[in-house]
């Protein structure tokens, strides 16, 4: 495990999405019924940063094809998606959050 401090936990808003870059990887953070999660920040479908769209009932909107991803699991949630997005481990620790990149 390679856990790099990320964000402050104040920069992450409820129902919101912020993009950060951690590793060489470009790293999608949300705050959804108080849980901080992390994906991959770049649309499986086309490349579009997800930190662009829009969250709204757990998942995450694709601002250029509407395309649409549980962000807890990372799951497509039907056409255009056909590919899953990767997720990460994050845990708060001293007021900021660490996710989890190998």
């Amino acid at each position: 495990m390679a856990w790099h401090r990320v964000a402050e936990l104040t920069a992450i808003e409820e129902d919101n999405v912020i993009g950060v870059e951690v590793a060489g990887r470009n790293i999608a953070l949300y705050r959804v019924a108080g849980k901080v999660y992390a994906t991959d920040n770049v649309c499986t479908h086309a490349y579009a940063l997800l930190s662009d769209g829009y969250v709204e009932d757990g998942c995450i909107e694709c601002p250029l094809h509407q395309g649409r991803f549980e962000i807890a699991t990372g799951k497509g949630q039907g056409a255009p998606i056909t590919v899953d997005l990767e997720t990460f481990l994050v845990k708060e620790e001293e007021g900021w959050a660490l996710v989890d990149i190998a």
